[in-house]
C-alpha cells in the first residue's frame, strides 16, 4: 500500500527524470547545430531559430531553462565554440579551461 509521502517523492522523482530527458534533447539539438556550422556555416543561426520556435521554447522550458533572449545568445554562443556537447561536458576539458585560465 502506498501511502501520500510515498506518492510525493514518486511524482517528484518522476519530474527530475522528465527534466533530464529535455535536457538531452537540448543537447542533441546543439550537437546539431554545431555540426550544420561545421558543415554549411549557419550553426548559430539554426539554433537560435529552433530556440525562438514555439517547439524550442517548450522544450527549453521543460529542461528546466527559461527560454529568454539571453539564453538564446549563450546557445548561439556555444554553437560558434564549435565545441560538441560530449566534449565540453567532459572532466578533461573542464580541466583544461581552469589551467588555461589559471595562465
Amino acid at each position: 500500500m502506498r501511502d501520500h509521502h510515498n506518492d510525493l517523492a514518486w511524482t517528484n522523482d518522476q519530474g527530475s527524470r522528465s527534466r533530464k530527458l529535455f535536457a538531452a534533447v537540448v543537447l542533441a539539438a546543439l550537437d546539431d547545430a554545431i555540426a550544420d556550422d561545421k558543415k554549411f556555416g549557419n550553426g548559430p543561426e539554426v539554433i537560435a531559430r529552433w530556440a525562438r520556435s514555439r517547439d524550442g521554447r517548450e522544450v527549453l522550458s521543460c529542461a528546466g531553462i527559461d527560454p529568454n533572449e539571453r539564453v538564446v545568445e549563450g546557445l548561439m554562443e556555444f554553437v560558434s565554440k564549435g565545441i560538441r556537447t560530449s566534449v565540453a561536458l567532459s572532466r578533461e576539458e573542464s580541466e583544461r579551461r581552469s589551467q588555461l585560465e589559471a595562465a
